[in-house]
Order: structure tokens, then C-alpha cells, then sequence
């Protein structure tokens, strides 16, 4: 239904996206994902017709977005990170504007539907500047359903939403995904593995894995990832990685004033555990607890963006 190909946008001397080429299925729910920078927002912009590509191709339906960027525009519906809303007007002036730039001629049935999909049946006469960051985002969620569209490109979509709310949109996700193709870009990695089929991380503007969660888990079985609890001195804990041979430290969080959470990982074919608990006996900390746990989505995504830079 998609099909990116050999896709490229240069900012001056900067590549943002780097000839990435991928197809998204219809019906697919598709999870894109990357740091800040890596080239998510600016691919999503071409796929809108929001920006143009410096080279390459996209074809939207055997729709070419050099020639047929009105009829793709309609196809698809669009909620940006930044969600631009016109705030003087109610919920319903804005929904009813956006109407009649897209031609609804269905609008109050249309109108009642995503009022109640999206949640803002006790908002619709309220002025949008009086709305919480929540509502607020639950408004550009309507607008971008409200022509039906066939496609639904999400930058961040729960941004600014408490979590009974991210559970609302989100179920509201996976019952749109039954009937129309979505691109999702976030932040939080567990809110792309409960709802998508399909996964994309991007870094560097390069893609760098494409896959089901499990699929992309798949290929990094061969590591181990060992977890840590200690009372030890912060500055000292890198001292593992410098002391220890070939093991990865990927993160270190406080879990109260003396004590840390320390992941690491390592080849499974040689053992460190013992390693590790010499070296923090040696130290003189003091060990809280240690076990393996699955490698994570969190931890595939560290080794392709971070860990994986250098390889």
C-alpha cells in the first residue's frame, strides 16, 4: 500500500534520511522508532506531502507523491508531535473548519463518531485554549480521523496524556488498525510493542532493524542481559566495564540515595556472572540482588542506537 524507495532529505550539509527504502502492508500497524534526531519526524513529514524529498520515491495506492500529492493528502490522516490547533475556537468550530477543508459533506455524522471515539463528548463547545494538554491532544486525534482515512500517521500520539487516557488511545489505536494502515513514531517503547505488528528503528536517518518485536528480540538472544542491585559508590560502578572484559554496561539508574540499578551484557558462551560478583567483593559493596533477565525491546533498541554505533 506504501512503498519508500531509496528515500533521501538533506537539510543543506546535513543527510537527515539516507536513501531508506521499506513497504507498510494495508491493515498494518507499523511502530517507527528512533532518537531524537534519528530522521522519524522528517520521514513521516515526506509521507504527508508536508516536505519534499531531496531524491528518492514514495507511492501511496500506485499514487506518486511527485504528481499526486492531493489525492494522497486524502487519503491520509495526519496527527503531528506538535499538534497545531486553532485555540480560540471550540472543539466544535475547529472540528467543523477542518470539515470544510477536507469537503466532508457527512460532517455531523462524522462529527458524532469521532466525538465519541476520541472522548470529547463532554468538550465540544468548550474554547480549545481552555482544555488540558490530554484533551488537547485528543483533539488533533480528531481532526486527523475525521475524513476517514484509509492511512493514519501518528507522531507521538499519547503526548500529554495521564495513563487512563494512553490506555483509551490506545485501545482506540488497535481498533482503527483493524480497518486502516498505521505508522506510529514514540518515545515509549512499551506503548509500540502493545500495539504494533510490525517494527522500524531508524538511526542516523539509516534503517537499522525491521521486524516484529519478537523477530528483532530473535537477534539479540546471543547476549545475556544481567541486572544488578548494589550500594556502591556512583562513581565507581563504571569501573565494571574498564575491569571486566567484554561485557556492556547500558545503563545505570539510582534506586535511592546508596543504592543503584545496574544493567549489563554479555556473550552467554562466556559466563561473567562470577567475574562481576569477585569484582563487587573485591570493591567491598554491597550486593542486593542479581538476575538474568530476557533480552528487552529497551535493550535491542540501546544496541542498534547506541551500543551499535561504534560497530
Amino acid at each position: 500500500m506504501i512503498r519508500l524507495q531509496n528515500l533521501t532529505k538533506d537539510y543543506g550539509s546535513l543527510r537527515a534520511v539516507d536513501q531508506i527504502s521499506f513497504e507498510i502492508n494495508e491493515g498494518e500497524i507499523l511502530g517507527f522508532l528512533g532518537p531524537n534526531g534519528a530522521g522519524k519526524t522528517t520521514t513521516l513529514k515526506i509521507m504527508t506531502c508536508y516536505l519534499s524529498p531531496t531524491s528518492g520515491d514514495i507511492e501511496v495506492e500506485d499514487m506518486n507523491i511527485h504528481e499526486d500529492q492531493i489525492e494522497i493528502k486524502k487519503l491520509i490522516g495526519y496527527l503531528p508531535e506538535h499538534n497545531p490547533l486553532y485555540i480560540d475556537m471550540t472543539v466544535y468550530e475547529y472540528l467543523r473548519f477542518i470539515a470544510d477543508i477536507r469537503n466532508i459533506t457527512d460532517f455531523r455524522a462524522r462529527m458524532k463518531k469521532v466525538i465519541e471515539q476520541c472522548g470529547l463528548n463532554g468538550v465540544v463547545d468548550k474554547p480549545i485554549n481552555t482544555l488540558s494538554k490530554g484533551y488537547k491532544q485528543r483533539v488533533g486525534f480528531a481532526q486527523a480521523i475525521l475524513h476517514d482515512p484509509k492511512i493514519l500517521i501518528l507522531d507521538e500520539p499519547t503526548s500529554g496524556l495521564d495513563p487512563n487516557q494512553i490506555v483509551e488511545i490506545r485501545n482506540l489505536i488497535k481498533e482503527l488498525g483493524k480497518e486502516k494502515t498505521l505508522v506510529i513514531s514514540s518515545h515509549i517503547l512499551q506503548e509500540v510493542q502493545a500495539v504494533c505488528d510490525r517494527i522500524i528503528i531508524i538511526n542516523k536517518g539509516k534503517i537499522v532493524a525491521d521486524g516484529s518485536t519478537e523477530e528483532l528480540k530473535s537477534d539479540f538472544q546471543h547476549k545475556t542481559e544481567l541486572i544488578l542491585e548494589l550500594i556502591a559508590p556512583e562513581t565507581e560502578i563504571s569501573g565494571l566495564k574498564e575491569n571486566i572484559t567484554d561485557i556492556t554496561l547500558s545503563s545505570i539508574s539510582k534506586l535511592n540515595e546508596t543504592a543503584f540499578k545496574v544493567e549489563i551484557e554479555f556473550d552467554p558462551s562466556h559466563d561473567k556472572r562470577a567475574e562481576i560478583y569477585n569484582y563487587i567483593r573485591s570493591k567491598e559493596w554491597t550486593l542486593l540482588e542479581m538476575h538474568r533477565e530476557n533480552i528487552s525491546l529497551e535493550a535491542v533498541f540501546r544496541n542498534l542506537t547506541i551500543e551499535g554505533e561504534g560497530k
